[in-house]
């Protein structure tokens, strides 16, 4: 059955997400403000939950938002995955994280495929969104929808349309970030063009699934390796005593051939810290090592312990040993301003500190708690930031610039900070307590 014979309106298809996290969500929202009816599918029954009363549980997107979209009476929230079967298209927006010896874990992405090829009708269409290495979409999911019976190409339709999203980026959204789409066949593409066109301003085709697999991930390696060289830049900055904030700022006055980008105490985030792995893996399977890219990931991974290092160095230089000390985290999400802690550093720098015998607190306003660490049996919680409890820690670290952090007010009244992203930059008095890693 073609595409457009199964349409039940060609201006507004019918869309089930599943996976209503920070990809599934943002992107529903933009198909119901686009008119289309949407089936979010989670496996977690606290999300439909929450979207039936017209709640938010992402910091970045206001309850509002989701308010509206339930008076439309176009969102449906579920667990059942056999809601799907009235749908024109499936969209899978589930994680992909690493295993322990950091190869790809596609469990999410294969048992979802088995719960849609449970449901999977003649002439719907099936898109993967979840980053992955090349040939994941024809070698991995195809197999396993076309268990259903039906045919992919014939019987129904299969793209990869990699997720672009960046969470609390004020400058681009969902539905401004060209939306790429690389499909088995034209009328896979074709029908993947019509649905996409309802929630985002512009769809750019490739050839294949492969070379949409292979852009996102080469978008996020770019990112890793730029960030890898700046990082090892600051690191041997600090041995020599100078300023790699500064050096940035001037070598950003050139205005070609340069691009900044900034240090920092690690990788957060779903992307950056485990694309590069992926990738590096399947490359493995045609006898070619990465070289560059895994040296670029080795440098990443080790900047929680040279943070941890700098701590340890500038509580030594105060004649404190890092052994029992008090040190309190400013920042546990991945980035400003979100609440999003997947893969951030601030977890490892906390495990770090913890392995040395310190006492580790944190604060974060939009991170109230965090579950168990490496280190700790314990389920710490954001401690609340007062003059008086800043006093009582012998050090804060900044591993996250939230915006809504005083730094001024928080140096005056701390005896040493060690600042992992320049937010202390504007700071006027109370330099000598800064210390930057």
């Amino acid at each position: 059955m073609k595409f457009i014979d199964r349409l039940k309106d060609p201006d507004h298809p019918s869309v089930a997400i599943i996976g209503m996290g920070y990809v599934g969500l943002p992107l529903a929202l933009e198909f119901i403000r686009g008119g289309c009816t949407v089936t979010g599918i989670d496996v977690d029954p606290e999300k439909p939950r929450l979207l039936a009363e017209g709640k938010s549980y992402l910091k970045h997107i206001p309850s509002e938002r989701i308010a509206e979209a339930v008076a439309t009476g176009r969102l449906h929230a579920t667990t059942d995955f056999s809601s799907m079967k009235e749908s024109d298209a499936v969209i899978i927006c589930v994680p992909t994280p690493l295993g322990r010896s950091r190869e790809p874990d596609l469990s999410y992405v294969t048992g979802t495929g088995s719960e849609v090829a449970r449901y999977l009708q003649p002439g719907q269409l099936v898109v993967l969104e979840s980053t992955t290495y090349p040939g994941t979409t024809r070698e991995q999911l195809v197999p396993i929808l076309e268990e259903s019976g039906l045919k992919a190409g014939v019987d129904f339709h299969v793209a990869f349309s990699p997720e672009r999203e960046d969470p609390g980026n004020r400058h681009f959204t969902t539905r401004t970030i060209p939306k790429l789409v690389g499909a088995l066949t034209p009328e896979g593409e074709e029908a993947a063009r019509t649905v996409y066109s309802c929630a985002v301003d512009r769809v750019v085709t490739v050839s294949s699934p492969e070379v949409a697999e292979m852009a996102k991930i080469t978008e996020n390696t770019y990112r890793a390796v730029n960030i890898a060289l700046v990082n090892e830049l600051k690191m041997l900055a600090t041995r020599m005593g100078v300023d790699i904030w500064e050096v940035i700022g001037a070598a950003s006055t050139k205005p070609f051939g340069y691009t900044p980008f900034y240090p920092g105490p690690g990788l957060g985030g779903h992307c950056i810290p485990i694309d590069p792995f992926y990738l590096t893996w399947k490359a493995h399977q045609f006898e070619m090592p990465t070289r560059f890219i895994e040296l670029a990931g080795e440098i990443n991974t080790a900047m929680p312990d040279f943070v941890v290092s700098m701590i340890t160095r500038a509580l030594n230089d105060r004649r404190r040993s890092v052994k029992g000390s008090r040190i309190l985290i400013l920042g546990m999400a991945y980035k400003p301003d979100i609440d999003d802690i997947r893969e951030t550093p601030a977890l490892k720098v906390m495990d770090g500190l913890l392995e040395l015998g310190a006492e580790v607190d944190y604060n974060d306003p939009y991170v109230a708690g965090i579950g168990r660490t490496r280190q700790t049996s314990r389920r710490p919680v954001s401690v609340e930031l007062t003059e008086e409890s800043l006093s009582r820690y012998d050090c804060a670290v900044i591993i996250t610039d939230h915006s809504s952090y005083d730094y001024q007010w928080i140096v005056d009244n701390s005896s040493l900070v060690v600042d992992t992203r320049n937010a202390c930059s504007g700071v006027k008095n109370g330099r000598e307590k800064i210390v930057k890693a």
